[in-house]
């Protein structure tokens, strides 16, 4: 996903050949559209991972609140995590379509809002979206670990239940630390979320 910037003009025609031959968008990820109730991992990113969710924590708490307010009565979320560039949401739904829908019109407000609280008119806030199918019990626990794991990976904590923005306390308070310590070492991580198509 950001290798695109180091490739050459070679490299870059190679992939968009291969892309187009597949029919994928050119430049990020396709989207599911998969009839019935199923599992997916939403992201989405600030323009070149400008950390403008996290201006300060009342603008990070504000957004936690509209995200999952945007979820309900869409989706059941399993998990999620809000980071001061982007975010992850781990949700069930039947309606993804709707999700995706409603969540573009939250992207549109809070860039509205945020551009005029940062005096920065015009200013792109957000780079799309991604949604990816969880395919298995392995697949969702995966990506379970990697929503919660996600601020320690970025280095913004030490122990992912200490970031605030994030479903992992409420998490380890549901299922315990024994439990959570299973789930941790039956789904490692790996290499999970280095490539994202």
């Amino acid at each position: 996903m950001y290798d695109w910037r180091q490739m050459t003009i070679q490299e870059r025609q190679e992939v968009l050949r291969e892309r187009k031959l597949h029919r994928r968008p050119w430049h990020r990820p396709p989207h599911s559209n998969i009839d019935g109730v199923h599992a997916y991992l939403l992201s989405a990113a600030c323009y070149e991972h400008s950390p403008i969710v996290g201006k300060d924590v009342n603008r990070m708490g504000q957004w936690e609140d509209e995200l999952l307010g945007t979820c309900e009565g869409l989706s059941q979320v399993h998990a999620w995590c809000v980071l001061p560039n982007h975010y992850h949401l781990l949700v069930q739904t039947e309606r993804l379509d709707k999700m995706r829908e409603q969540l573009g019109r939250l992207h549109g407000r809070s860039s509205h809002r945020w551009n005029g609280e940062d005096q920065q008119r015009g200013r792109r806030v957000w780079y799309g979206g991604t949604d990816r199918l969880i395919r298995s019990d392995r697949h969702f626990w995966t990506s379970m670990n990697y929503v919660h794991n996600n601020p320690v990976h970025h280095g913004l904590v030490d122990r992912w239940q200490k970031w605030p923005f994030s479903s992992a306390a409420q998490f380890m308070e549901r299922i315990g630390r024994e439990t959570a310590i299973e789930i941790w070492r039956e789904y490692p991580l790996l290499d999970y979320g280095n490539e994202w198509d």
